[in-house]
C-alpha cells in the first residue's frame, strides 16, 4: 500500500497509485464535471494529541492517494479530554501548533480540509479560561477561510441511558452562523454535532446557497442509535443538499465512547456512505450536484415555502 512516505514524493507517488489501483470507469467518474470527491472520516480520539493527529494524517494521505478534494474530520478530531481540566489544559489558539500542523498537511497534500471541532482558547481566556468549539475549513493552500463557534452546546442528562453531559460548563457559544463556503466540491454550510437538531439552523445555510451542509461530530452511543440516521436524513431531505457527518467512534477513554457511522446522505435522504460502528476509517463520496439540482427541480419545496411571517404567525 502507498504511503506519503515514498522517496519519491507523496505527489508522484498520488499520481502513480492513482493510475494503477484505480478502476477506469471510476477514474472516468471522478474526471468528470458533475463529480466532486470527498473523504467522510471517522476516527477514536483520545486525550493524547499527538497520537490523534498521527491517526489523522493517515486518514488525510489515504483520502488523498484516493482522489479526494476535500477530507472532513470529526469533532473532536484534536482530542476528546477525560475531565474538564484536562479538556481546558490541551486547548490552544488557531495560531497554535495544532492548527499549523494541519495547515501544512493541506497545502503538502493539496487538499481542502474541514476540522470539525477544534477546542478553541476563547477571546478572554486569561480571565475566564473557556473555549469555543469551532469548526475550521482550510483551503488547499493552508489557509483558514472559514471559522463557525458551535452555537448550540449539549447540556444534556439521561440518566436512564448513562449520559450526562454539559459541554457549557466550560465552552462558549458560537454568536452567529457562517455564510456557506465555497469548495471544490461545492458550497458547505457549516454546523457541528448538537446543531443538527435544530432545523432552522439547516434552513438558513440552504437559503443562503448550501449544497452540501456538514455536522461533524462525537455522538454518544445512546443518542447516536436512536437518532444519528434519521436526523441526518432528515437534514437531508428538508433542505434537498447533501449531508457529510464525520463522527467520532469508539472508547476514548474510560468515561467516554461513541457511535461511529459517520455518514454521507444525499439530496434525496438516501444514505450513500456510512463508515460503520466499530472502528476508524473513511469512505469516499461523489458529490454529484446534477442530483441536487434534478431534485430541487422536481420537487421545489423551496418555491413551495412561504415567507417567514408566515411560520412565525403563531408567536
Amino acid at each position: 500500500m502507498f504511503t506519503a512516505r515514498c522517496l519519491f514524493g507523496f505527489n508522484a507517488c498520488k499520481k502513480y497509485c492513482l493510475s494503477q489501483i484505480w478502476r477506469p470507469e471510476l477514474q472516468k467518474r471522478m474526471s468528470s464535471s458533475h463529480h466532486r470527491v470527498a473523504a467522510v472520516c471517522q476516527l477514536t480520539a483520545t486525550p493524547d494529541k499527538e497520537s490523534n493527529f498521527s491517526a489523522c494524517q493517515e486518514l488525510m494521505e489515504q483520502a488523498s492517494l484516493q482522489g479526494a478534494r476535500m477530507v472532513f474530520l470529526p469533532e473532536g478530531f484534536d482530542y476528546i479530554g477525560s475531565s474538564r481540566e484536562e479538556t481546558l489544559a490541551l486547548s490552544e489558539s488557531l495560531s497554535g501548533k495544532t492548527v499549523s500542523r494541519y495547515s501544512q498537511m493541506a497545502k503538502k497534500l493539496e487538499i481542502w480540509l474541514s476540522l470539525g471541532g477544534f477546542h478553541e482558547r476563547g477571546h478572554d481566556w486569561d480571565s475566564d479560561r473557556r473555549i469555543y468549539n469551532s469548526h475550521i475549513i482550510m483551503n488547499d493552500k493552508g489557509e483558514v477561510v472559514s471559522v463557525y463557534r458551535k452555537a448550540h452546546l449539549f447540556d444534556v442528562e439521561l440518566p436512564e441511558k448513562g449520559v450526562l453531559l454539559k459541554e457549557s460548563a466550560f465552552t462558549i457559544p458560537g454568536p452567529s452562523l457562517m455564510p456557506p463556503v465555497q469548495t471544490p466540491i461545492g458550497k458547505v454550510g457549516l454546523g457541528i454535532c448538537y446543531d443538527i437538531r435544530f432545523p432552522e439552523l439547516s434552513c438558513a445555510l440552504q437559503r443562503k446557497g448550501a449544497e452540501i451542509l456538514t455536522f461533524p461530530s462525537a455522538f454518544t452511543v445512546a443518542t447516536g442509535a436512536a437518532h444519528w440516521e434519521v436526523l441526518l436524513r432528515a437534514r437531508a431531505i428538508e433542505t434537498q443538499c447533501f449531508v457529510l457527518a464525520a463522527a467520532q467512534v469508539g472508547a476514548h477513554h474510560e468515561k467516554r465512547s461513541s457511535h461511529g457511522h459517520a455518514m454521507a446522505v444525499d439530496p434525496w435522504g438516501e444514505v450513500i456512505a456510512d463508515c460503520g460502528g466499530e472502528k476508524p476509517g473513511l469512505r469516499l463520496v461523489e458529490i454529484d450536484l446534477e442530483k441536487l439540482h434534478n431534485t430541487r427541480r422536481n420537487m421545489p419545496t423551496q418555491l413551495h415555502r412561504r415567507d417567514l411571517d408566515f411560520y412565525t404567525g403563531l408567536e
